[in-house]
């Protein structure tokens, strides 16, 4: 495989360039009910389900940092807008825990969608 080294990237039909530091080092969207699945990733090598709305992703590449920026977000269907996620805020260079809560009850709860992004530099 080949490296291209650059400081900033435009997409075909895009009008604008951005730095390469802004583009997402690691992202994952997976299905965090029943058997827990990644459904799409980048720089993701694993994902644990350590109990009801406890998840914890792993990173293929490690970060240069431990604390990256990562965001994200979870629900249990299209039309609920009761749940809530929580981040590790000192998340370590190699992975990122994630808690799901049920904001209603008040109560963690496994989501059918989870989404998190992370940026930063890689190792």
């Amino acid at each position: 495989m080949s490296t291209i080294t650059v400081t900033n990237i435009k997409a075909t039909g895009e009008t604008a360039s951005r730095s390469v530091s802004g583009v997402a080092a690691a992202w994952v969207n997976f299905n965090g009910s029943g058997t827990v699945s990644i459904e799409q990733s980048q720089n993701i090598s694993s994902l644990s389900d350590n109990g009801t709305g406890q998840y914890t992703v792993t990173f293929t590449n490690n970060f240069n940092y431990t604390r990256h920026a990562s965001l994200a977000s979870c629900g249990t269907d299209n039309s609920s807008y009761d749940s809530a996620v929580s981040l590790d805020p000192f998340p370590s260079a190699s992975e990122q825990f994630v808690l799901c809560w049920d904001i209603t009850n008040q109560v963690l709860e496994d989501q059918k969608v989870v989404s998190i992004t992370s940026h930063g530099d890689l190792a």
